[in-house]
């Protein structure tokens, strides 16, 4: 924490690197997420509702409760600490205060519409599926946005940015400010 507070993170090349594998292994996971998404179910009203509620053309039996608890309480676990670390890094990267909150907001907010509308599709309404839709293609782009972010601040943004986006202050100058 001290290295990206001090803005040494740009210096330290170890901190770099584990910043650059971590944010792979998120645009891998990122991948995967998208292939089975689209494995189960596309982007159009049809195939969420099939995919939740069922199909008796296909022979589709709708999801059970249980099955959607089991996989629910994995995705909120995993979700969480995969935005909690990545949001993390918005705090420390060169962009203007006033943007940080989106970056920060949007993924969460995302991921709990992509998450919860599979509920509510199979038992409130199958109109929530085009939650499910709008949660799924925000939450895919805010984790790219986050991901494109946070490797251009290791390789390309300087890390003076640290206080809200305001520039430092050299310490023989901090006196003078207060007079």
């Amino acid at each position: 924490m001290r290295f990206v507070i001090t803005g040494e993170w740009s210096k330290n090349r170890l901190l770099q690197l584990i910043i650059v594998l971590f944010v792979v292994y998120v645009a891998i996971l990122w991948l995967t997420n998208a292939l089975l998404y689209f494995q189960k179910m596309g982007l159009t009203y049809a195939s969420v509702t099939e995919y939740y509620l069922g199909s008796e053309e296909k022979f589709l039996p709708p999801r059970s409760y249980q099955g959607m608890l089991e996989i629910t309480h994995f995705h909120l676990f995993a979700m969480g600490i995969l935005l909690l670390t990545l949001t993390h890094l918005m705090l420390f990267v060169p962009l203007r205060a006033q943007l940080k909150p989106w970056f920060i907001v949007v993924p969460f907010f995302a991921a709990l519409l992509d998450e919860g509308s599979g509920w509510l599709v199979r038992f409130v309404h199958p109109l929530f599926a085009y939650g499910k839709i709008a949660g799924f293609v925000t939450l895919e782009g805010s984790l790219a946005v986050l991901v494109c972010v946070s490797l251009w601040a290791v390789f390309v943004g300087t890390q003076d940015t640290y206080r809200s986006g305001q520039p430092r202050v050299p310490k023989a100058e901090e006196g003078r400010e207060l007079m």
